[in-house]
């Protein structure tokens, strides 16, 4: 009798440790999936006032464009296309264009990210003949005209929180913050105490261009936006941002879901820990009626 209670408790012990594994493992989803979805976040979208006409060789183009570049992000973060630009194509059907992920993005997050704004961009600019869509986690752009690998620092979307007054150790953080940006090589991530930030290139820039691409930029962060407590400057081919740990509009968006996820991933802890301590405490008052 003995052996079998000491079989049934081993029993039992190992379905709590799976039952608590379990409940880990789903309590862990909501903060993975916060995560990923964060990518999906609306930020800007440029739309050409010229349109093209349907059933036009510049149409068929787009469609094998956006096309391309759903197949292609299952692989690469980064890629260019220049379609019908050959001597055998009319050239009012020619397009170019890119993609482009935070290089911070995993593979499958990225895919999903840059379908998204597949799927969008027909609809926010229809029958545009030049479009951008930028979302939180990638980008997507193309013209009828080649624009690749030309550097362009004109501003195309700015956002500015309001000012910090009279905190010299905010300033003096940002201003670590920024320097590390503008000297970021294609992508850079900075955090100097409680202030935070990150930058990115488009990947048709050589390291010159990318450089200076940044440079302006962050030049701009500082003059349009001054003394923000957070603030973004997207200009043609890079971009910079900056953040006060706890302010900014979308990163407290993001701390409340993770605060939410750890929230969650407490309380199963603590449930999974009652389950595994009502098992044992069966399995010793069964022991203690075995000897007695």
């Amino acid at each position: 009798m003995f052996i079998t209670l000491q079989l049934d408790s081993t029993h039992r012990i190992i379905l709590a440790l799976k039952f608590s594994y379990l409940l880990f493992f789903f309590s862990s989803i909501p903060i993975a999936q916060a995560y990923a979805s964060r990518a999906h976040f609306f930020i800007y979208a440029g739309c050409s006032q010229e349109k093209y006409q349907p059933n036009t060789p510049f149409e068929a183009n787009l469609n094998s464009f956006l096309s391309s570049v759903s197949g292609s992000s299952s692989d690469n973060s980064y890629n260019s296309y220049a379609i019908g630009n050959g001597s055998s194509s009319p050239p009012e059907g020619s397009i170019y264009g890119l993609y482009q992920c935070r290089s911070d993005l995993r593979p499958n997050d990225c895919s999903k990210c840059v379908k998204s704004c597949v799927d969008q961009i027909g609809l926010v600019c229809p029958l545009a003949l030049g479009a951008s869509l930028q979302l939180e986690g990638c980008y997507i752009r193309y013209e009828h005209v080649d624009f690749l690998g030309k550097p362009d620092t004109s501003l195309w979307y700015k956002k500015c929180s309001k000012a910090v007054t009279n905190d010299a150790e905010f300033f003096r953080r940002r201003d670590d913050v920024l320097s590390d940006l503008q000297a970021a090589n294609g992508f850079g991530v900075s955090t100097s105490g409680f202030v935070e930030g990150f930058a990115l290139c488009l990947g048709d820039l050589n390291v010159a261009d990318c450089s200076s691409c940044l440079q302006a930029a962050v030049g701009k962060l500082r003059s349009i936006c001054g003394s923000a407590a957070s603030a973004d400057v997207f200009l043609a081919q890079c971009y910079a941002r900056y953040w006060e740990a706890g302010y900014y509009d979308e990163a407290d968006s993001w701390k409340e879901d993770d605060e939410v996820g750890k929230s969650v991933a407490i309380i199963v802890g603590v449930l999974a820990a009652l389950a595994i301590l009502v098992v044992l405490l069966s399995i010793c008052r069964r022991a203690f009626g075995v000897h007695s």
